[in-house]
């Protein structure tokens, strides 16, 4: 597969259009998640999925065959979408739309779904509240699983720039996710348990 992305790759350089479609059908779901979990909203994470392709196919005579296409790719969205929370700086995520739209062949009880929906709602939730360049940083470490280096190509900034960011950001995580747990348990307190009267 590798070998025939390469191929694919290669034939895109050279202005073969049918293979750069090849390439976006292969890379177009990685593309749109991360948009997703910049963006937070699906029609923008698929605007932003298609600006992203276009500005790779215009910029394909640059690529550098050093780095990994799917770094570069990602690179190329990650920016994209620090510059568009910039645009409107408005809250990123919606909470009534998950990470993602997967499912398993074993349906899951309506319980586990409730369940799995409340924490996806949470992480999305506090991954929204970091600033767009540890969010991306965050995104591409845990989510797409890439080195403090590749992070550092994406991103263009230093590997200890990454890991001072990727560790500012899971301490800011822990913290909000400390709060939230505290203010959850305060209002369980008031609804739940019985006002002296």
């Amino acid at each position: 597969m590798e070998a025939e992305l390469q191929l694919r790759l290669n034939e895109a350089i050279q202005g073969n259009d049918d293979a750069f479609c090849r390439l976006v059908e292969h890379y177009q779901a990685g593309v749109y998640n991360l948009c997703y979990r910049m963006l937070g909203n699906r029609q923008e994470a698929e605007d932003a999925a298609q600006e992203v392709f276009w500005k790779a196919y215009k910029a394909l005579h640059r690529y550098d065959h050093e780095r990994s296409f799917q770094t570069w790719l990602l690179s190329i969205a990650s920016h994209y979408c620090i510059d568009q929370y910039r645009k409107r700086k408005l809250t990123l995520v919606s909470i009534d739309q998950p990470f993602e739209e997967t499912f398993q062949s074993n349906m899951p009880t309506p319980e586990k779904v409730i369940t799995q929906g409340e924490n996806a709602t949470s992480i999305e939730t506090l991954v929204a509240t970091l600033k767009p360049t540890d969010r991306a940083a965050v995104i591409l470490r845990y989510w797409y699983e890439m080195s403090e280096r590749e992070i550092a190509e994406s991103l263009q900034l230093s590997v200890s720039a990454v890991k001072s960011r990727l560790f500012r950001a899971r301490k800011q995580l822990a913290h909000n996710l400390e709060t939230a747990g505290n203010n959850s348990q305060r209002y369980e307190r008031e609804c739940y348990e019985p006002s002296n009267v």
